[in-house]
């Protein structure tokens, strides 16, 4: 049997203030517990040598033990340290909540390096168990108290790394929760609202033509019918867009990409916005040749209705104008209106869900998911959409696209 090299005794120096110091601004300056560690292993390693280093986390939810932090140094990359991660005294030092020792007794140097020095200690804060440290050597030296000492030092410093990373993680998830309570109330709060005008509009024109006290001209009967009609596809239209921003937002809506001709699909966009409103003035440049694109036109056309409409909807007797014009890797697509325009304040916030402009709530209806979709539509096509806009002055809605959508 080959005989393993004899490992030299090291003498270590004491830890003195300037060491621990060091380590207090390394962790007051990391954010999670990977990055602490991996600014700590050459460190501390100058103070007393391990070939392996895992530190065991519990899992809140199912109380096993999770591996957070694993590094093999020196003698802890050969084949026989491969399966020595102290799992089992990792569970022991958790359990005691006290620091074990583990050291092989009277075996011979090659021996050692398959029965390895072990220590393990806990990491405690406020009461608190979250887990264990493990330092792993292969041969002598042993652990003397005072590197025992720094260890408990370290596991303490360590676990107020941990518990400041948990608190941070807790802290984003009730923010998320505040998040989609507050989207919830907000969702329904708009449906409530917004689905009681219509219903209240489509409820009295029929009352009042169900009437046996009343009698109606076909003019009159004709303007109801009209009314009714259109409040029913508000209806409609908002459903849908409820339905389409869950799916955009949970991912579940899928672009069936074509190649699409963007004059053609315009002049059909522009039809049907004329359908919906007559008496709409829009103007559209297109910059010749516009070389096809990868899109879903319906997707597509959606959108840019969704830009007119909501052009109309704030600068009704105001021109809409559109430009599409050929980039290098894609096209633009620009939709123009001359309305009160959009204040600073509010631009960033004017593709969230739900978000409608305060000062136009009592003008214009809506749900506020109208530039949402527009926006998680278009990103989906890997493109982007941007918003400049003056007050007094009007906002123009820019559109991205690249030639072909990569998935």
């Amino acid at each position: 049997m080959k005989t393993a090299t004899p490992v030299p005794t090291r003498i270590f120096p004491p830890v003195d203030v300037t060491f621990l110091y060091l380590i207090n601004k390394i962790l007051s300056g990391v954010e999670n517990l990977r990055d602490a560690m991996n600014a700590l292993v050459p460190v501390i390693r100058d103070y007393f040598i391990f070939d392996n280093i895992v530190v065991f986390l519990v899992d809140p939810m199912t109380l096993n033990l999770d591996v957070a932090y694993a590094r093999a140094t020196g003698r802890g990359k050969s084949a026989e340290a491969d399966v020595a991660w102290g799992e089992i005294i990792g569970s022991q030092v958790i359990d005691s909540r006290q620091v074990i020792l583990q050291e092989p007794q009277d075996a011979a140097q090659i021996e050692r390096l398959r029965r390895p020095f072990t220590l393990g200690v806990p990491l405690i804060s406020h009461a608190e168990t979250l887990g264990a440290i493990i330092f792993i050597r292969f041969g002598s030296p042993q652990y003397t108290p005072d590197q025992i000492a720094f260890a408990e030092y370290l596991a303490d410093q360590l676990a107020l790394v941990v518990a400041r990373e948990n608190l941070m993680r807790e802290n984003k998830r009730l923010e998320f929760q505040n998040r989609t309570f507050q989207v919830q109330e907000d969702f329904i709060s708009t449906l409530s609202h917004e689905l009681r005008t219509p219903l209240g509009f489509i409820k009295g024109y029929t009352t009042t033509l169900l009437r046996t006290d009343a009698t109606w001209d076909e003019q009159a009967k004709e303007e109801f019918l009209t009314i009714i009609d259109h409040e029913t596809d508000r209806m409609q239209d908002m459903i849908s867009n409820l339905l389409d921003s869950a799916k955009l937002q949970s991912g579940q809506m899928l672009m069936d990409l074509q190649v699409v001709r963007l004059d053609v699909l315009i002049k059909d966009v522009i039809l049907r916005s004329k359908l919906h409103h007559p008496a709409l003035d829009i103007q559209v440049e297109i910059a010749e040749p516009i070389k096809p694109i990868q899109a879903d036109p319906r997707r597509l056309a959606q959108t840019l209705e969704n830009l007119i409409t909501n052009a109309v909807k704030y600068a009704p007797d105001a021109p809409v104008k559109v430009k599409i014009a050929e980039l290098a890797d894609g096209v633009q697509i620009d939709v123009s209106d001359a309305g009160p325009g959009i204040p600073e304040k509010y631009r960033t916030k004017i593709f969230d869900r739900f978000f409608r402009i305060p000062d136009s709530q009592n003008t214009a209806r809506g749900t506020g998911l109208g530039l949402f979709i527009c926006n998680q539509i278009i990103q989906a096509h890997n493109g982007k959409i941007d918003l400049t806009s003056r007050v007094g002055e009007g906002s123009t809605f820019s559109i991205y696209l690249p030639e072909r959508v990569e998935n």
